[in-house]
């Protein structure tokens, strides 16, 4: 790992990650979808889950975070490697949340990515989740929905007492 491009090419695919982890945390599913090829695809195989062009992903995300009462995912890059305009890498990720119907989950999983540059910069050309570790045991504290500015209100006067 010598020259800029490489290291630009990395830095590049790493705030990809990021990037992708913020679009699903605050629900805005058409960046999400955009950051997929036209034609890449999102699979979840532990669930038998296969979303393939951007509208799918998009209507997918959608429908995935809309059974979420909260939903809290980190993403931590893992390793990548280069080949010209493509590149395949890996991702490490802790999710966890409360669903609407009360359950809660704690995961740990892998993301097996293969990128793609393009003319708007490098891209999912997939994203294959693996799940290594599930915790289905009831989340005891309290989760904060997104644009709940009584919880957040709330929180902050009990913190400052």
């Amino acid at each position: 790992m010598g020259d800029l491009q490489e290291i630009t090419d990395r830095f590049e695919i790493e705030a990809l990650l990021g990037e992708c982890s913020d679009a699903a945390m605050m629900r805005d599913y058409d960046r999400f979808a955009s950051l997929f090829t036209q034609d890449g695809a999102w699979r979840i195989p532990d669930v038998n889950v296969e979303f393939v062009s951007r509208d799918e992903i998009r209507a997918g995300i959608e429908r995935a975070q809309g059974l979420w009462e909260y939903f809290v995912q980190t993403t931590h890059p893992g390793m990548i490697q280069l080949e010209g305009d493509t590149a395949v890498g890996r991702a490490y990720v802790s999710e966890f949340g409360r669903l609407r119907d009360g359950s809660s989950q704690l995961m740990y999983a892998i993301y097996h990515d293969r990128y793609q540059r393009t003319s708007e910069g490098w891209k999912f050309a997939e994203r294959v989740y693996e799940v290594r570790y599930l915790d289905t045991t009831p989340l005891v504290g309290n989760g904060r929905a997104h644009g709940d500015p009584e919880l957040t209100r709330t929180t902050l006067r009990s913190s400052s007492q």
